[in-house]
């Protein structure tokens, strides 16, 4: 990333939506802010809510020129209209979506707090490396991706990075030197009024 650049903002849906007031909710959000992406992550495999949730939400980004992509469900891609799809596997699947999905689709690796993964996800031919969590959080096996993992790749890797999980206004404060995307989704949707709350986190870019 240029050194007079500040990271993209990469939102994050909640693991579970309620589809008609969260429509309106993202509606809100993006058009207060500009958005690069959008991951739809839910929890639940029941391919009719992921459909319905994937049609609603394409139907707000799309109008606005934002991508749309869908976590882990890469055969959901071509039938409903996405950009692409977000993994979770790091490097495992990464040949097989783009395989599947041509070279024109997105496709991302989550590489937790692995140098290691990522540069395999990149080689293997993922569009952007996301790790996280960048802050402390009791889910998962607790290891938190270190801010000298995206210093390093800043200075050595041109495939873009996404720092998401337990993000914090000083967390984006360290990592907005170093990271191309922060991705935001918990941190911003259990608050009233979203839109206002992600515009608190953006403002810790120039704080």
């Amino acid at each position: 990333m240029a050194q007079d650049e500040q990271p993209q903002i990469y939102l994050i849906t909640p693991p579970e939506i309620e589809l008609s007031r969260f429509s309106n909710v993202l509606s809100r959000v993006l058009d207060a802010h500009d958005v690069a992406c959008v991951r739809l992550a839910l929890s639940t495999h029941d391919e009719d809510v992921l459909c319905r949730a994937a049609d609603a939400c394409r139907e707000v980004t799309h109008t606005r020129d934002i991508a749309l992509v869908i976590e882990s469900h890469m055969m959901l891609v071509d039938r409903l209209g996405l950009d692409g799809v977000h993994l979770t596997d790091g490097t495992r699947s990464v040949r097989k979506a783009r395989k599947e999905l041509g070279n024109d689709a997105i496709v991302g690796a989550f590489c937790g707090a692995s140098q290691h993964d990522g540069m395999s996800a990149g080689e293997a031919g993922a569009d952007y490396i996301s790790f996280g969590p960048v802050g402390a959080t009791a889910l998962g096996d607790g290891e938190q991706a270190p801010t000298e993992l995206f210093e390093w790749w800043s200075e050595v890797v041109e495939l873009p990075v996404v720092a998401e999980g337990a993000l914090d206004e000083d967390r984006i404060r360290r990592l907005s030197p170093v990271t191309d995307f922060f991705g935001i989704g918990d941190e911003i949707w259990q608050a009233e009024d979203p839109a206002a709350r992600l515009a608190e986190m953006l403002s810790a870019m120039t704080g």
